[in-house]
């Protein structure tokens, strides 16, 4: 073999390799922890986005979808994230991901009361700030890989967030909230269900209905330069290119190691 050859064959072989290492934009791991190794498995997979469930317990912050039964130090929001992730980035000269740019968005169910959820969830973030990046004046600070951002059906303590300065979390907003003058720096993401708006569950093809209203929501979401996620869509390949193919940006899944196959099979 010429070295012409041996060349191009070298940059083949180098372009498939950066491409199948780079992490997967559009990935969102509803309910992380539920799986056989939180974190460490959505890294795995290249996802950049992760959800947990917390629950207040005497000034601690423990990862469960329901009420824990008991206090296991091992499986707190410290013990099962936020360690793991400031070992990751020292570990990696500052990024979650060599050579990526964006933010790891780590997302916070708070399943308590909000206000003494959100005052220990501060606390607990003081020890993390090298990593985490905050927004202070409105400006969101650079060069800090993570993004916390605080979502749930009753636990954002909505005006605390938008009252605090400096911002260590940001808000997972909804529908509603758009058109109220809050950045995309303090509200990254637009999340609603699925099933209050859209019907497609994977069979057949969206109905117009469907076609019309994601167009307005995507739009509506992408003209104030926020990222729109669905939570409770089916979790199958049609309704992951149904969304994919409207500009949803984050695609909530269980099936982490499906959705990366699906992903590199389509960009391939």
């Amino acid at each position: 073999m010429n070295k012409l050859k041996l060349v191009v064959l070298f940059f083949l072989v180098l372009g498939c390799s950066t491409a199948k290492d780079q992490p997967l934009v559009n990935a969102h791991a509803h309910n992380d922890y539920e799986h056989r190794s939180p974190l460490f498995g959505a890294l795995e997979n290249k996802f950049i986005s992760v959800e947990v469930d917390v629950h207040l317990i005497d000034d601690n912050l423990y990862v469960s979808h329901d009420t824990p039964i008991s206090k296991d130090l091992t499986k707190t929001l410290e013990a099962l994230y936020l360690k793991p992730l400031l070992n990751r980035v020292d570990k990696n000269k500052g990024e979650v991901y060599t050579g990526y740019e964006g933010y790891f968005y780590l997302m916070i169910d708070i399943k308590t009361e909000a206000a003494p959820s959100y005052s220990v969830l501060k606390n607990i973030l003081k020890d993390y700030h090298s990593i985490i990046s905050s927004v202070v004046n409105g400006v969101e600070e650079k060069g800090k890989p993570i993004k916390i951002v605080v979502t749930g059906m009753k636990g954002r303590p909505f005006r605390k967030i938008l009252d605090d300065e400096p911002k260590l979390v940001s808000i997972d907003g909804r529908l509603a909230e758009l058109g109220k003058g809050i950045s995309k720096e303090i509200m990254p993401f637009i999340s609603e269900n699925y099933n209050n708006h859209l019907s497609f569950s994977g069979e057949g093809k969206p109905s117009k209905k469907d076609l019309n209203t994601i167009a307005r929501i995507v739009g509506a979401t992408h003209s104030e330069g926020k990222m729109l996620r669905f939570w409770a869509s089916k979790d199958n390949p049609q309704v992951w290119e149904f969304l994919l193919r409207n500009n949803v940006d984050l695609i909530n899944t269980d099936s982490l190691v499906q959705f990366r196959k699906y992903i590199r099979n389509r960009t391939n």
